[in-house]
């Protein structure tokens, strides 16, 4: 007697379909299904995340040491990554830190343009990402990926267009305990620290995660990584000395003009006579306060960059107006104007004028700002936003440093968006300047976080040079600041005011001032050191890897 057997078919279920045990199959699937996509979208949404605290940790939020979380949420990001994972999560980066802090610049001309940087913009924090994940294997990590960082910022802080370094880690820093070390290197150093700490928080975490689980603790790379943290601590603390507010040659008493301007936007420029009135009349009244004793005589006035933005040589009734200011005040003044010769670009000038002989120098601002003063590409750009014709006119940019004798006081100028550079601030210096003024025009850009980033900027440039820096404003934020950085006097967004200040003068060169740009060469050069270092070991393990294959 023959059986015939049945094959079981392992796929069908042991229990019909809807049972308890087919539920909770399907339960767990879908679990195992959520828990994967959550690991995918785990470190895109880290390196945005990055990027969003980046953001925070900047002016007008006293928020500074979120840069150091920041930091170490980037490095858990990015090491370990495939070098086209490293540019696509440095990519997501760069949008979640620049986006927001950018937005100021949509605020009148669309988001178009504010798009368009943004996306231009992380290219280089994406770059800088590649290079990170590229460096993320070698020993003692942290200190070549914090140098790869500055070396994305050096780029994008030069090109395209002369560069665009707002959004420097260094500015961030001004309420932070890594400053004095601007004293030391510059922004460079100031943003290489801070990058340094906060890879090195993430590395020395690790390692203790690493120790708990094993109880293992391997002690050279535990004491790289503390020493990632404390060294650039320990490097600020020894620094402090070079923050010094002392009159090294006596004091000077500044008169800081904001006239203010009728509206908010674009279109304040249509009410050029208004805003020059402002200005005119609010140093007037300055005027009238001292006669009064109200108000000290200020030994020189400072208008903000485009206080006039009718040309005085061209137009006699504009001449009349502020001859007459300063001659009121007493006081050599600098004038904000906008020169228009009959042929060739506009100029963005600062003019020195004295009481008794009327306009005696100038200076002319050597970087215009793109988009802004000229218009690159111009008919290209108008396919995409019709708002590159209110520059209906470029202006040119000047050559000679600016550095004006106001009273024997030896004032170094850079005009507005020139503050975001190195060069342009320190050359005054190396020039003779015992204080930097930094007139601008924020108006354009209403009440945006914008005036508070640049302020934070010139509070670093103070450290940096040990300068004083004052920084009048069409409509706010003017402000006196130290050379230690503290503001001593600011005025409120969108009021008319005046701020009078005794300052201390310096002429002593700080080593940030006497190396200039050899500090970031070094982090350059490490930054180089680490790539090629990475490069060959990469070169070396494929090398092995093809060997084993043969074998």
């Amino acid at each position: 007697m023959s059986t015939t057997m049945t094959p079981v078919d392992a796929s069908e279920p042991d229990m019909p379909p809807g049972s308890a045990s087919s539920s909770a199959a399907s339960r767990s699937s879908e679990a195992a299904a959520w828990r994967a996509r959550t690991r995918r979208l785990a470190r895109p949404g880290a390196a945005l995340l990055s990027g969003v605290l980046l953001f925070l940790s900047f002016p007008p939020r006293p928020l500074w040491w979120l840069a150091l979380p920041a930091f170490a949420l980037l490095g858990w990001t990015l090491r370990g990554r495939r070098l086209r994972a490293g540019f696509g999560l440095g990519y997501l980066a760069g949008l979640g830190f620049l986006a927001p802090l950018l937005i100021w610049t949509g605020s009148f001309v669309g988001a178009g343009p504010w798009l368009a940087l943004v996306a231009a913009e992380a290219v280089f924090v994406a770059a800088a990402g590649l290079g990170i994940a590229a460096v993320s294997g070698l020993p003692g990590w942290p200190l070549w990926a914090a140098a790869v960082w500055i070396a994305g910022e050096a780029a994008r802080a030069r090109v395209p267009f002369g560069g665009f370094p707002w959004g420097k880690i260094a500015f961030g820093q001004a309420d932070g305990i890594f400053l004095p070390l601007a004293a030391v290197g510059g922004t460079p150093l100031l943003g290489f620290a801070v990058a340094l700490s906060g890879f090195g928080l993430y590395e020395a975490l690790r390692r203790a995660v690493a120790y708990r689980r094993t109880g293992r603790l391997p002690r050279g790379p535990v004491t790289a990584a503390v020493a990632a943290v404390l060294v650039p601590v320990a490097g600020a603390a020894a620094a402090l000395p070079l923050v010094d507010a002392t009159a090294e040659n006596g004091t000077a008493t500044v008169a800081a003009i904001q006239g203010n301007v009728p509206r908010l936007g674009l279109d304040f420029n249509a009410q050029r006579r208004q805003v020059l009135d402002n200005h005119a009349d609010r140093t007037a009244q300055l005027a009238e306060d001292v006669a009064r004793g109200r108000a000290k005589q200020p030994d020189f006035v400072l208008w903000p960059e485009n206080s006039s933005d009718i040309d005085p040589y061209a137009n006699p009734d504009a001449y009349d107006v502020i001859d007459k200011a300063v001659k009121k005040i007493g006081a050599p003044t600098v004038i904000g104007a906008v020169i228009a010769p009959e042929t060739g670009n506009l100029r963005n000038t600062l003019i020195e004028w004295d009481p008794d002989r009327g306009p005696v120098d100038t200076y002319d601002k050597r970087h215009v700002q793109p988009f802004g003063e000229y218009i690159p590409m111009r008919s290209f750009v108008r396919i995409f936003n019709s708002n590159v014709d209110r520059v209906s006119r470029d202006f040119g940019a000047g050559t000679r440093i600016g550095v004006f004798d106001l009273a024997g006081t030896r004032v170094g100028l850079a005009t507005c968006y020139e503050a975001a550079f190195d060069w342009a601030v320190r050359d005054t210096v190396t020039h003779g300047a015992q204080l930097i003024a930094v007139p601008s025009n924020n108006a354009t850009f209403g009440r945006s976080e914008m005036t508070y980033q640049q302020l934070a900027m010139s509070r670093v440039r103070a450290v940096e040079h040990s300068r004083s820096v004052v920084v009048p404003v069409t409509s706010g934020v003017s402000a006196v600041i130290r050379p230690d950085g503290q503001i001593v006097r600011q005025s409120a967004m969108f009021t008319p005011d005046a701020l009078v200040e005794e300052v201390p003068l310096r002429s002593s060169q700080t080593p940030a001032t006497r190396f200039g740009i050899a500090p970031e060469l070094l982090l350059l050069g490490v930054a180089a050191g680490g790539l090629g270092w990475a490069a060959v070991r990469a070169r070396g393990r494929k090398a092995r890897a093809g060997a084993t294959d043969t074998d």
